[in-house]
């Protein structure tokens, strides 16, 4: 290289704030769109949410190309679809008639917002990248929009879910760290690429404000609270003044416009931002542990919504729209029909003309106490016992009585879930009775899913007022824990209401009670 040539390299990472450490990485490209600096008659047409409004939205995955077999078709040959499309003929995110009928059943099913699951990144301009399709297919989709307006529709307006897994996963090979110049151009890089794509008229805004959802912050190498600082103050220089209205998912500790989750369609979710789904499987998925959660013939979507209406949030994302692989579609297909977009017509009219929400109807609705016997198996009388990454158990006996214990030391937590008839009001207070083995010295406690607001995510995790301590009397005790102003919306790990925080090698359980107060 001459040394002239030199010079106007390093010229253009100092230009572009990267420091020479850093000039190994590829240079951030230009906007990949041609709608930058929007005008106001075009920030006029976009569709404007208040925060007070209520607001469908739900995720769209358009990667499937039925000519190529991209997202149909596993490595091996084998079909990577749990549930299919109605036909594979024009199943494509080259199809201006596929995305057509995919907003108009949107329209259908009462969805405000289509959030696009977008794999889109600096590395992925040039068209033999891997993701380029995420660019690419956001044009047949603006023209399929178009028609739909110039004929009186009313179709979803349209957002971004930003996909972190291109923090780790795209053509580059780069692994991201957010907390370096290059790493907040690159963050900022793809929104701008995605709403430089996609002409005002159709944006989805928050308080005029632009929606952007964020996806998991484990796909980063490292982050702050700067790449979305960053993102907030480079934006308005590219589109007229526009800041965007982001909303980071849980994992990430940083602060945005609002906070959204993921795992609704495991079952539903709450945050500002709620989060539910019809179900989950995805064994079509080559390399993944099965993991199911069966539809019940549309009753788990109705009891998501039902859980959710109880005490709704303004905004809740529906999960998902289209992704067949996880069989989480509520899009019209082969397996289902047409049944989740009735059933998403129905829950969003009651949603939105804030009607009375369905009572939640079962066995334990009159009753005065729940409980649950703990071993292999569980007894179960309305509390149901969950496990989780933080909480996994194992069954034991001791002095002759069955139980369950933490099943290792990385296992601090025993995860339970109250029977929803039993849940009488957003603000109870009952008491919890835990029956435990003192097998040594140390201590637990109880975090449940209360109206403390101080308490972690939102009160998700109330202290249950106490903590227990042992002292390794090798004696089964009981102990009782006051609930007050228990709320019980599944906000904790594995949709759970409550959990015992253990401190304490050997420690078994052999029953929970919860009583009404």
């Amino acid at each position: 290289m001459r040394a002239r040539d030199m010079f106007v390299l390093v010229g253009t990472f100092v230009l572009m704030g990267i420091g020479l450490g850093e000039a190994a990485q590829h240079p951030i490209p230009p906007a990949f769109g041609p709608y930058l600096h929007p005008s106001t008659a075009e920030l006029a047409a976009a569709k404007n949410f208040k925060s007070t409004q209520r607001v469908v939205g739900t995720y769209y995955f358009y990667w499937y190309d039925a000519q190529s077999e991209t997202h149909i078709i596993n490595g091996d040959g084998s079909d990577g679809l749990t549930d299919h499309p109605p036909t594979l003929e024009d199943f494509s995110w080259k199809s201006v008639a596929w995305h057509r009928k995919q907003l108009l059943d949107m329209e259908t099913a009462g969805i405000d917002v289509a959030l696009m699951t977008y794999w889109g990144a600096p590395s992925e301009h040039d068209p033999g990248s891997r993701f380029y399709w995420s660019n690419e297919g956001l044009k047949p989709l603006v023209e399929a929009r178009d028609q739909l307006v110039h004929e009186g529709h009313h179709p979803p307006a349209l957002g971004l879910f930003y996909d972190t897994s291109t923090l780790e996963n795209n053509s580059w090979g780069q692994h991201i760290d957010l907390t370096t110049d290059y790493g907040r151009q690159w963050f900022y890089a793809t929104v701008r690429d995605f709403f430089s794509s996609i002409p005002a008229r159709h944006w989805a805004m928050i308080d005029n404000k632009p929606i952007v959802l964020m996806y998991a912050a484990a796909f980063a190498k490292n982050y702050d609270q700067s790449f979305i600082d960053y993102t907030k103050a480079e934006f308005p220089k590219d589109f007229s003044g526009k800041e965007p209205f982001i909303a980071p998912q849980d994992s990430w500790h940083v602060k945005g416009g609002s906070v959204c989750v993921w795992g609704g369609a495991l079952g539903f979710k709450r945050a500002a931002i709620g989060e539910l789904g019809p179900g989950y499987d995805h064994s079509a998925v080559l390399g993944r542990t099965p993991l199911v959660v069966q539809r019940e013939n549309g009753k788990f979507y109705e009891s998501n919504w039902e859980k959710f209406l109880r005490h709704p949030s303004n905004f809740v994302m529906l999960e998902t729209w289209s992704e067949f692989h996880e069989g989480t579609e509520i899009c019209e297909s082969r397996e289902y029909g047409r049944q989740y977009i009735d059933l998403t017509r129905k829950y969003t009219r009651i949603f939105k003309l804030r009607l009375p929400s369905p009572a939640l109807a079962g066995k334990f609705a009159r009753a005065r106490r729940l409980d649950i016997v703990l071993g292999a198996p569980n007894r179960e009388a309305g509390l149901h016992q969950v496990e989780n990454d933080d909480g996994e158990t194992t069954p034991v006996t001791v002095q002759g009585s069955a139980a369950i214990k933490p099943a290792s030391a990385k296992s601090r937590f025993i995860y339970f879930v109250v029977d929803d008839s039993f849940k009488w009001s957003n603000d109870m207070r009952a008491k919890l009775e835990v029956e435990y083995f003192d097998a040594g010295p140390g201590r637990f406690s109880v975090q449940y899913d209360g109206n403390d607001l101080s308490a972690p995510f939102q009160g998700a995790y109330t202290w249950g007022g106490k903590t227990i301590d042992l002292t390794g009397s090798q004696q089964w005790k009981r102990a009782e824990f006051d609930l007050r102003g228990a709320r019980f919306w599944n906000s904790e790990n594995r949709a759970a209401d409550f959990r015992l925080d253990v401190e304490a090698p050997g420690f078994c359980v052999r029953r929970v009670a919860l009583l009404r107060e």
